[in-house]
């Protein structure tokens, strides 16, 4: 039986999130630069993007770019960046045709005027889509996102906006930039890293997580099945027993 064929569709995540790691371990495994293997990289996000958008989840969100990428040489900052301006510039249409519609969260004030302006365009352009919410998270931390919220209720509290007993876990996520978007079912990283390297860190506090050895140009629909079909054999309990998960 095909891998894609032992996926319960009725079972399917609603949110996956992606750290897409490995791109310079695999140039330098083949004996390339490591700007190659980001452009390799780009080849499997999209093959990705539409699986995802085959399968009908409805939330994909991809880590492409932390505010600790910022400390990378410049050559390699600016090489992601012109990436980032073609990848827009080529798959806009793409997106289009597909029902996708592009988000972005991060701090991307940081971003160059070249960048905001081609993202801001395509988010623009795709905003009446309603297939596959498709997220990029782009000079984004979870740090940053956490102290970015506590500033702003600090601000609206200064203000009188609102009351400090009234800020709880749900007013909380309010502030946050993923504010709207459902937690993630399942977050996926490639690579072999065990971390998650300073992403959702508020978002995947009961996000079920799965890691693979595959560097991220050679991530494909196979290994994305597979981490699909690893996420429907787990029993998501939330705090509850295993009883009270069956009683439902």
């Amino acid at each position: 039986m095909l891998l894609k064929d032992q996926i319960d569709n009725n079972k399917l995540p609603v949110h996956v999130a992606i750290i897409m790691d490995g791109n310079g371990r695999w140039a330098r495994q083949h004996g390339m630069e490591r700007i190659i293997g980001h452009h390799r990289g780009v080849d499997s996000v999209r093959n990705i993007i539409e699986t995802a958008a085959e399968l009908k989840i409805k939330y994909l969100t991809l880590y492409a770019f932390s505010t600790e990428n910022w400390r990378r040489p410049d050559e390699e900052v600016s090489a992601l960046m012109e990436i980032m301006v073609q990848s827009l510039n080529n798959e806009t249409d793409t997106l289009l045709k597909n029902n996708i519609r592009l988000a972005a969260i991060g701090d991307l004030d940081r971003l160059s005027d070249n960048v905001k302006a081609r993202l801001s365009e395509t988010i623009r352009l795709t905003s009446k889509s309603n297939g596959l919410n498709l997220i990029v998270a782009l000079s984004y931390s979870s740090r940053w996102e956490i102290a970015e919220a506590a500033r702003r209720i600090a601000y609206d509290v200064s203000c009188g906006r609102t009351k400090p007993e009234s800020v709880n876990e749900e007013e909380f996520e309010k502030y946050l930039s993923t504010s709207g978007i459902p937690d993630p079912d399942l977050m996926i990283r490639t690579s072999g890293e065990l971390r998650i390297s300073n992403f959702l860190l508020w978002q995947l506090a009961y996000t079920e997580l799965f890691f693979t050895e595959k560097l991220w140009p050679d991530f494909g629909k196979e290994d994305f099945y597979s981490a699909i079909i690893d996420f429907q054999k787990r029993e998501r309990r939330f705090g509850k027993t295993s009883e009270q998960v069956l009683e439902k």
